[in-house]
């Protein structure tokens, strides 16, 4: 079987930097003026189950100015069920992200059992993990970013940190349990529960750019964290990568993880959230889309592989099933965790696809290749993609078309820029 040709091709993308990542730190801590709140306190602050750039420097500038200020501070799991729901797995979480006491100089304090502290206007209970109600003060610190499986005022961020996050397992799964169409103001609702009841003293807000980035850090007041998040989700969307083209009939992913995206693969990516009675977005519209296989970093969390229609033996090895479908139980979104059509042998594979769209000419398929839905700076196209984008602005051309290449265990390779 004859294979479409790829080249090599260069994105470019907005790219604000923060070059001080300490020392914007240090200023944004002083500008939410709550020094005089830390004195003799156990502070907790907050850590996650997702890669951020600069995390450890971030937080470790955190815990010095907390000690600094008399104050003891202590990371805080906050993960909701991620790390399979347990204290063990939130530690390994953790340690995979270098988020150690060894690498902050702090205590890190893990837990898997949440109480209802309050309730929403309806009736919702607010859960927290106990944990967090034995501290003085918490500082909450993540990325705010667009989430993958619903849109409102506030998405992914310092909200959704207190509401899922802190929630524990037993808050992350109520949460989710309520559907797509409710979570936006759900995620609002209860957080204004937990704002009222726990002594959080800010937050700090981080966002990436394309090149995964730090872009902006931004000290949060508590009183501000729903409309100021709010803005600085909008921020953060205008910075977000996209694909080079809307119209592709294969889409080859190199790595699907947790590391790159909470769903595994990037749902505001792929234009596919595959979400029962969701409609899925126009654009991009993506015909096939194969995943060759699952990163470390995920820890066999293999959420999102029913995003995919192909995937390899390789990946569906290293798949953690009951990781994978407690996330994807947790979020309700089961047809995620579904495991796609899959091959041993990448060659085999690859006609599979190409056979499933045999209407197509190989010359004229449409092929986009990227490393992971993150990273999408660097690509490899079809020739008919290349050609369309000979013309466009923020695109460069690189190389020749080559032909597919596969390795003598017959394995795909993609050889970015």
């Amino acid at each position: 079987m004859n294979f479409p040709k790829l080249v090599n091709i260069r994105q470019t993308f907005s790219r604000p930097l923060v070059e001080d990542v300490p020392g914007t730190v240090l200023a944004e801590l002083k500008r939410l003026n709550i020094a005089n709140q830390l004195a003799g306190k156990r502070i907790g602050i907050t850590g996650g189950s997702r890669g951020i750039q600069n995390i450890v420097p971030i937080l470790r500038q955190v815990v010095q100015y907390i000690k600094e200020q008399g104050g003891e501070p202590c990371l805080l799991a906050a993960m909701g069920s991620h790390g399979g729901g347990t204290e063990a797995g939130q530690k390994e979480v953790l340690d995979s992200l270098g988020l150690t006491e060894a690498m902050l100089g702090a205590a890190v304090v893990t837990c898997a059992e949440s109480e209802i502290i309050g309730h929403t206007r309806e009736g919702i209970p607010a859960y927290i993990v106990k944990s967090a109600l034995k501290l003085d003060g918490i500082l909450v610190v993540n990325r705010v970013k667009t989430h993958t499986s619903f849109k409102g005022q506030v998405e992914s961020g310092l909200v959704k940190k207190l509401v899922v996050g802190l929630g524990g397992p037993q808050g992350a799964k109520q949460f989710h349990g309520f559907g797509s169409t409710e979570l936006s103001r759900l995620l609002v609702e209860i957080g204004e529960v937990l704002l009222a009841k726990l002594p959080v003293l800010g937050g700090l807000a981080i966002i990436e750019n394309a090149y995964e980035e730090t872009a902006l850090i931004q000290g949060v007041p508590t009183a501000e964290f729903i409309q100021e998040e709010s803005r600085l989700l909008a921020y953060s969307k205008s910075l977000m990568p996209s694909l080079p083209v809307d119209d592709i009939d294969i889409l080859l992913i190199g790595e699907m993880g947790k590391n790159f995206s909470g769903t595994g693969i990037d749902t505001n990516i792929i234009g596919r959230t595959r979400i029962q009675g969701v409609t899925e977005p126009l654009s991009p519209s993506v015909k096939r889309i194969v995943v060759l296989d699952l990163s470390e970093e995920s820890h066999g969390n293999a959420t999102g592989i029913g995003l995919a229609d192909f995937v390899t033996q390789r990946l569906v090895e290293k798949m953690d099933r009951q990781a994978t479908y407690l996330n994807c139980l947790t979020s309700t979104f089961v047809i995620r965790a579904a495991t796609p059509i899959h091959y041993a042998d990448d060659k085999a594979l690859m006609e599979a696809v190409q056979y499933s769209l045999s209407s197509i000419a190989p010359e004229n398929l449409r092929v986009v290749a990227i490393p992971n839905t993150l990273f999408l700076t660097e690509c490899l196209v079809s020739e008919p993609v290349a050609r369309q984008l000979a013309v466009r602005t923020g695109v460069t051309i690189a190389g020749e078309a080559e032909p597919l290449a596969f390795d003598s265990q017959n394995r795909l390779l993609l050889n970015f820029l």
